[in-house]
């Protein structure tokens, strides 16, 4: 089938969901256009600040668009094109978008208070607890297999042929001997991409905080920061081992969540959002005029039988919706609905756009990377870079080179530029969100010793300490595990923190008397499916002795009967309740 026809026809489904499915959750929690948002009530100017809503559209996505879009459905498509699909298309309009579009309106309606706040209220300190303690072994998770990703691309190479050069054409290029073949080191380049947009990113926070200087030139200048890195990347590209680039990557996102965000989270932030939004306008428009030039989908349309037998895979349900994750449905969403946006938003009716709207588009992220692939490369070439028999996944640089492929047959851009452009956009995404949950994690761990300890210790108020916790805690889990087996169960706590953010609206909405069964039963779908899989996964990890994952996954199952068992005790108790207001 011709990749446009998808695109466009799977863009006709994500309208349709925002125009019926987001109003009719819009009915029932009835936004207040007069009501002021805790942006206008406390408005102090450093997190609580009305925003145009275009504007945090553009950040809001910028929080949520991870890596996990790309290399999730990257991973999931060995089931086949149509299981990938239809769980994005549909997950997304029925699930993901609905979970981000409420979990935004509650927290704004409760002050601006995150999810963790809600299930104080509604489930006790208990719930909070559990709610909190569960986002951060979810963010050590996902920081744990994004900071293997970001190694294994930017030291990715790739033979000559493969991207339509021969060595001595290569350029600036460096070329390596991996295992007695030559190889063209694509990843050197955006290894020396990411050093020099990190060392100018305090000149730019300097220019944004300090001298107050216009921001269309700050954006002028970040863009050129942008592709003159790029450039300086091509012509003196860096080689490190992976597991420098781990010490190297930890040290810089130690230090830089403690330190004022100005100097280097927000301007590095600031810079990468311009090869960001550049780069999902390049896959989406790439892939449309691929198939207007006769791209068709290369991958199965089923290969479920072979997947199910994939070491790091299983049986389509529950492992292609935990393997997927993002694309989908992403409790993480929850902690940036409740940390960040809620605070910035301008007026209660901008939730539905913002909230269901930026998910929508994460979808479409999502929708492209497996096009992307079914149309870049062939079925066999992508399982021996993404399942290769040997060993040494590199899913990065599958969707890379499919990525090059496709702007080749649209645009006529040489393959190897396109494959380069691949690496940058995805492990602009891997570092942006490795940087941002280190911080939140430590947020996250001073707020459980504040709920723990009526005085916490001295050293537990520590930034630093906290830090060094969150440090610790990521490279444990990285040391001791490929990415491929920290995948899953990363999948699984992120949809299970979904599942348990929506059960925290279900109790939300009951105690408002509103209708519940729009966020119940995606609620109860996802904890079903979440709670199988880390099952299913805690018999995997004893049998290949991962003792880590193993304590892991028994955390995650604890915190997860322990939610359910305070849900119940609610909705008992608010029957309860009812039932005595009626007979008297």
């Amino acid at each position: 089938m011709n990749i446009a026809l998808v695109m466009l026809g799977s863009g006709v489904i994500l309208a349709i969901g925002y125009r019926f499915y987001s109003y009719y959750i819009t009915k029932i929690l009835q936004p207040d256009p007069n009501r002021p948002t805790p942006a206008h009530t406390i408005n102090d100017g450093i997190d609580y600040v009305p925003t145009k809503p275009l504007v945090l559209f553009g950040h809001h996505f910028a929080a949520i668009a991870a890596a996990g879009p790309i290399v999730g459905p990257t991973l999931a498509l060995y089931y086949g094109f149509l299981p990938a699909w239809f769980w994005i298309i549909f997950g997304v309009v029925l699930i993901g978008a609905m979970h981000d579009f409420t979990s935004l309106f509650i927290a704004v309606r409760e002050g601006g208070k995150s999810v963790a706040e809600v299930a104080r209220k509604t489930l006790g300190k208990a719930g909070f607890i559990f709610y909190v303690s569960f986002a951060i072994l979810l963010c050590l998770l996902v920081i744990a297999a994004f900071l293997q990703l970001t190694a294994i691309a930017l030291t990715s190479a790739l033979p000559p042929d493969e991207v339509n050069i021969t060595a001595s054409s290569a350029g600036g290029l460096h070329m390596v001997d991996q295992g007695g073949s030559i190889k063209v080191q694509i990843g050197g380049v955006a290894s020396a991409s990411v050093i020099v947009m990190t060392l100018l990113a305090p000149i730019i926070g300097w220019m944004i905080y300090k001298k107050r200087m216009n921001l269309w030139f700050v954006t002028f200048f970040a863009f050129a920061v942008s592709f003159g890195s790029i450039v300086f990347g091509y012509y003196f590209p860096m080689t490190f081992a992976p597991t420098t680039w781990i010490i190297a990557i930890t040290c810089y996102v130690f230090f830089a969540s403690w330190i004022p965000v100005w100097i280097i989270l927000q301007p590095r932030d600031f810079v990468n959002a311009q090869i960001l939004y550049l780069g999902l306008a390049s896959m989406v428009i790439g892939v449309i005029v691929a198939g207007i030039n006769g791209a068709v989908i290369n991958v199965p349309a089923m290969n479920i039988d072979e997947a199910m037998n994939a070491p790091n895979l299983g049986v389509l349900w529950p492992f292609l919706f935990i393997t997927i994750a993002c694309g989908a449905a992403s409790g993480a969403h929850g902690l940036i609905c409740g940390g960040t946006s809620c605070k910035q938003l301008d007026n209660e009716k901008h939730a539905r756009l913002i909230g269901y709207g930026g998910m929508l588009l994460e979808g479409l992220l999502a929708l492209s990377v497996i096009l992307i692939i079914s149309g870049g490369l062939d079925f066999e070439k992508y399982k021996s870079l993404v399942y290769p028999v040997q060993g040494g996944s590199n899913a990065p640089l599958a969707f890379a080179l499919g990525l090059g492929n496709i702007l080749y047959h649209a645009f006529g851009l040489p393959v190897v530029i396109g494959t380069i452009w691949g690496i940058l956009l995805l492990e602009g995404f891997l570092v942006t969100t490795i940087d941002a949950l280190v911080r939140l994690s430590r947020y996250l761990f001073e707020e459980l010793w504040m709920t723990l300890f009526d005085n916490p210790p001295e050293i537990l108020k520590s930034r630093i300490f906290n830090s060094f916790l969150v440090v610790a805690g990521f490279l444990t889990l990285t040391f001791s595990n490929a990415y491929l087996k920290i995948w899953p169960i990363f999948g699984a706590a992120n949809q299970l923190l979904a599942a348990l953010t929506m059960i925290a609206m279900t109790a939300w909405l009951a105690q408002k008397a509103r209708s519940y069964w729009f966020t119940a039963i995606p609620a109860a779908f996802m904890l079903v499916t979440t709670v199988t899989a880390l099952v299913i996964l805690l018999g995997r990890y004893i049998n290949f002795q991962s003792w880590t994952l193993v304590v892991t996954d028994v955390i995650l199952l604890v915190m997860a009967v322990g939610v359910v068992a305070l849900t119940f005790r609610y909705f008992y108790n608010l029957r309860a309740k009812l039932v005595t207001e009626t007979v008297k």
